[in-house]
């Protein structure tokens, strides 16, 4: 009995590929977002995509108010990561994106049904990710 993956072929190499950048594109915009927490420059967006929390006045209530120019100057970065929500890590999870991305690489080097099946749901935790993201405010 010999196990192979339930994708194969070309799907799979195109799945593979469409995982790493998705992660790529959201390991660059997650960086991009914390470093302006670090800078004291977090928007409403930036908190968002970091937390996990959708509502930005549900932001008030975790961070207090934003100063006159809808930015949170006093927010730290632990801070954020303490207030996260599951939602945060499928949006802007850096394990996450990486773990999809040594996923969708091993699916280059074995065929095995476990490999398939953890393409899968990489592909399926990458497309939640950018489906949650357009749920976030502009």
């Amino acid at each position: 009995m010999s196990f192979t993956s339930p994708i194969d072929g070309l799907a799979a190499v195109a799945l593979a590929l469409a995982v790493i950048l998705s992660a790529i594109v959201s390991l660059i915009t997650s960086s991009v977002r914390r470093e302006a927490v670090r800078q004291g420059q977090a928007t409403a967006q930036a908190l968002c995509e970091l937390t996990g929390i959708l509502d930005p006045k549900a932001l008030q209530d975790v961070f207090g108010p934003p100063d006159m120019g809808r930015v949170w100057r006093r927010v730290t970065l632990p801070q954020v990561m303490q207030a996260r929500m599951p939602m945060g890590h499928l949006i802007s999870g850096q394990g996450v994106d990486i773990a999809c991305i040594i996923v969708a690489v091993l699916s280059f080097i074995s065929d095995h049904i476990l490999v398939g099946l953890a393409l899968t749901l990489a592909v399926s935790v990458q497309a939640v990710g950018w489906i949650m993201a357009t749920r976030l405010p502009k």
